[in-house]
């Protein structure tokens, strides 16, 4: 079928190397905004209709991260070539089938890589294999274990599964993909390219997403090289910019709460308790209106979890009344030792907080970074969150593990900052910011 639109003018001139090489295996990384995963569900859907018998099979670490990535994105593609109309889309499998051949764009997570190994094509073969946000993957084996069992199957004379990876470098050069990418450059039939947002001589990116892009370089340019530079910049030993932390002296009076939110992270005999009260705003600030803490240490009779959960209630309820506002959202820890004044609070009050599903660390800390880069977050200068603050200008990785690929966080008065990460992860859509 002939396509009736100017691909010339979807994808940027950068990528014409890549895309046109001889490679079987090409590695697209770089910043956010470089159009890399653009580029490649137009290209795939362009030589899929050219192959009557070809498949594509797309993977993301994590099943339920599909519908919103990857299926969109090759969805976008199909509907930008104008080619719909050729196409049958499913979501349970996630499938778009292309009706004149029965072959199919197949997608999946990679939970358990030794369910692919097994995976039937009803018709013709696997032609196109895509690993979206590669970063995810526990290591190039796991990736490898996937690629191999369609690689090894013998295609009809002349043609070849060509594998596409996609991802954005993590700042730690000690994870195993910036040590496994500088091992294939150069290699046969492996292609490498780095693109950045700065590649767009299409001006494909909008004049709103280019102004959010030079607000956070002019906030914290080591962010900005990260995020949309792709560079790999290490992790430092301070977790924080503490220049992103704006004091306010008041509410600002141009702006009014939008949704209040409530997250803690409670302890109980030896740790320490906390909740904060957080506001998000009609002008999009993110503002720290009040914190509650309660640290058990050098007292020799400890609160219970009854009266801690008294209290929490009791600053729940004070707030909203001073901000004549009710609560969207209560969030915390999803641990199950933390449990024991949820009980108490649901049995005294009738209600639960949200138990977050925490991921790994240094993700929990981006997504925190995203906020913070944009410039967006406020406290209110008050006693009660001089804790917080201080909490998070002390807080900093280990040093002992900053030359691995699992770096922790020093535990120690983190509360807050655990209380923090909390709230950003389970509020991301309010406050317009991307899943990691």
């Amino acid at each position: 079928m002939e396509i009736n639109v100017d691909v010339d003018a979807m994808i940027n001139p950068h990528f014409d190397d890549v895309l046109y090489s001889n490679a079987l295996n090409k590695v697209l990384k770089g910043g956010r905004g470089s159009t890399k995963s653009s580029v490649i569900s137009l290209q795939l859907v362009l030589d899929f209709i050219g192959d009557p018998n070809g498949n594509a099979l797309i993977m993301r670490k994590v099943a339920n991260t599909i519908e919103l990535s990857i299926y969109e994105q090759i969805k976008w593609a199909i509907y930008e070539l104008h080619v719909q109309d050729l196409f049958t889309f499913k979501t349970s499998p996630y499938r778009i089938t292309h009706v004149p051949t029965g072959t199919a764009f197949y997608f999946s997570g990679v939970d358990d890589p030794q369910k692919l190994k097994s995976m039937i094509i009803a018709k013709g073969y696997v032609r196109w294999l895509w690993f979206e946000e590669l970063a995810e993957f526990n290591s190039w084996a796991e990736v490898d274990a996937v690629r191999a069992s369609f690689t090894r199957k013998k295609l009809p004379t002349g043609l070849h599964v060509i594998t596409y990876y996609s991802y954005n470098p993590p700042k730690n050069p000690y994870e195993w993909i910036n040590e496994w990418v500088e091992g294939r450059a150069g290699l046969h039939n492996w292609y490498v390219d780095h693109s950045t947002y700065l590649d767009d001589k299409l001006n494909l990116l909008s004049n709103d997403y280019i102004a959010e892009i030079n607000q956070v370089k002019n906030n914290d340019y080591d962010y900005y090289r990260w995020m949309y530079g792709g560079e790999v910049i290490g992790l430092g030993t301070n977790i924080y910019n503490a220049k992103l932390f704006h004091p306010i002296v008041a509410f600002p009076d141009d702006d009014y709460i939008k949704s209040l939110y409530f997250s803690q992270d409670t302890g109980q005999q030896v740790s320490a308790t906390t909740e904060l009260c957080i506001a998000l705003t009609a002008k999009k600030r993110v503002i720290l209106l009040d914190t509650y803490y309660y640290s058990p240490a050098h007292q020799s009779v400890k609160k219970p979890p009854s009266e801690l959960a008294d209290d929490l209630y009791k600053f729940e309820e004070s707030r909203e009344a001073q901000w004549n506002k009710v609560a969207w959202k209560r969030s915390a820890d999803e641990a199950t030792s933390d449990y024991a004044i949820d009980h108490e609070y649901f049995k005294k009050y009738g209600r639960h907080w949200h138990h977050v599903h925490k991921v790994e660390k240094t993700k929990m800390i981006d997504h925190v970074q995203d906020l913070l880069a944009t410039g967006r977050f406020y406290y209110l200068d008050n006693e009660a969150n001089k804790i917080f603050i201080d909490e998070h200008r002390k807080y900093q990785w280990d040093g002992n593990t900053l030359e691995t690929d699992k770096p922790k966080v020093i535990k120690i008065d983190d509360h807050t900052c655990d209380a923090f990460q909390y709230f950003v992860l389970d509020n991301l859509a309010d406050l317009d910011l991307k899943w990691r």
